[in-house]
């Protein structure tokens, strides 16, 4: 620790802090039309929150998810904004919308782990033409959102972030040497975040799952060859069940709510007892 973080990290005199109440909140749920986006949607919705936006590249499954969520919830506020969020321009007109349509963005879900075109393979089997893309594309998201959010959070002096990662980010696993890097990425960019970030009433945690069953990247990486037999491995491992998306979307719900308003900087693994670390 360097000589000068605390004077960082430190609260700035006579302001305080809020701490968001889902009644009155505005939530944003990157990746939020499918799996474990869409489960977290849902269940913050049912908790209260009266606003929400989902952001996604497939506008079809935006709009059924949309859809959805109205069907579960009538009287919600919720919209659909197409974003890629790798790409700079679409992220900044997707945060700038969210916060017109909503009022303000207090809670950011970052749930673009970005995998289903990633398949766990062998290094020496891996093109090294795609280690660059595959690491934007699983990190550069949870960056870039957090990046254009936090200014929205420090001028209400409060939020909450939370970003999905993986256990390949703790576990060295054959087959997930680029994506476990990608992944470790997330991890120690939302801790060294949430130091930063807890001046202004920000609280960032972690989340790293294994297999979570009924995902695109489940369907993906479970399909043939190397990944399915390590996945098949790691189903064999999961002596509590093998998770679903609403198993991390209710502790999601539980890291957003005034209830953890005390924790922060956390990398939490929901994995059925997968691995312990």
């Amino acid at each position: 620790m360097s000589a000068h973080s605390s004077d960082v990290a430190s609260k700035p005199e006579g302001q305080a802090i809020l701490v968001p109440q889902f009644h009155s909140s505005s939530a944003m749920v990157v990746g939020g039309t499918s799996g474990v986006g869409l489960a977290t949607a849902r269940q913050l919705a049912l908790a209260g929150v009266p606003r929400l936006s989902l952001i996604g590249r497939n506008i079809e499954r935006g709009k059924q998810a949309r859809e959805d969520l109205l069907t579960c919830v009538p009287g919600l506020a919720v919209h659909f904004i197409a974003c890629d969020a790798n790409d700079l321009v679409q992220a900044q007109h997707a945060v700038a919308e969210a916060a017109r349509l909503m009022g303000a963005v207090d809670i950011l879900i970052n749930c673009t782990a970005d995998n289903a075109r990633y398949r766990p393979e062998p290094l020496l089997r891996i093109a090294p033409e795609s280690i660059a893309p595959t690491l934007l594309s699983v990190a550069l998201p949870v960056m870039q959102m957090s990046r254009l959010v936090l200014p929205l959070m420090q001028a209400r002096r409060g939020g909450v972030i939370l970003n999905v990662a993986s256990d390949a980010a703790k576990v060295p696993t054959p087959g997930e040497t680029v994506l476990g890097a990608a992944m470790a990425a997330i991890c120690v960019f939302s801790r060294t975040l949430a130091m930063e970030a807890k001046r202004y009433g920000v609280r960032v945690n972690a989340l790293t799952p294994s297999l979570i069953e009924g995902t695109l990247t489940a369907a993906h990486v479970q399909e043939s060859g190397f990944s399915a037999k390590l996945f098949e491995q790691v189903r064999s491992m999961a002596s509590l069940g093998v998770c679903l998306p609403d198993d991390l979307a209710q502790l999601m719900v539980f890291l957003a709510s005034p209830a953890a308003a005390k924790l922060t900087g956390q990398v939490i693994s929901v994995n059925s007892g997968i691995s312990a670390g």
